[in-house]
């Protein structure tokens, strides 16, 4: 039998700077979201996307109020996640940087059929529907149904690309523990 104790809240005692160190020693994928919620495209590199379900496929990610294009990607109905590697490094400065056009690069984004900006650089992304928003601080959560997978299999694989320490890294056989 499970018991649930009542916890009564506590004053906030944690900082900002100590919450942030916390998870900047604690490594995650990196991944560029594009939306187009009907006034143009909008993206961002994050770093919060994460598995929820495989049935149905769902992944969650979070929108900082502080970015850009995080009203645009809250406000659409449908979204991007292009899973970035090392070798898509470059996308994924261009896609942090702020007070840039990210979509300048004649070329280097194309639009599905649904008319979701995509950027041809990624050789993995999925296409998604936007089933929740939850505002969670001085962010955003949220949930989408994964409608569309796709992994180009003609692509040479290239490391992971992660972001530790304020800093970005790849992973592979040097970095290989057991």
């Amino acid at each position: 039998m499970m018991t649930t104790k009542h916890v009564d809240p506590q004053p906030m005692t944690v900082g900002a700077d100590d919450y942030r160190t916390i998870f900047g020693d604690h490594p995650a994928g990196v991944a560029v979201i594009t939306a187009d919620a009907g006034d143009g495209p909008a993206g961002l590199t994050a770093t919060s996307v994460a598995s929820v379900s495989a049935t149905p496929p769902m992944i969650v990610f979070s929108l900082s109020t502080s970015s850009s294009a995080a009203p645009t990607i809250a406000a659409a109905e449908t979204v991007v996640v292009h899973m970035i590697s090392s070798a898509q490094m470059p996308v994924a400065l261009t896609f942090a940087t702020s007070g840039i056009d990210r979509f300048a690069e004649e070329g280097s984004w194309t639009r599905l059929e649904t008319g979701e900006p995509l950027l041809l650089a990624a050789t993995r992304w999925m296409r998604g529907r936007i089933v929740s928003r939850v505002e969670a601080g001085a962010a955003t959560v949220v949930t989408v149904e994964v409608l569309e997978v796709h992994v180009d299999a003609d692509a040479i694989p290239s490391a992971p690309l992660v972001y530790h320490a304020r800093a970005w890294h790849t992973l592979g056989d040097h970095s290989r523990v057991s």
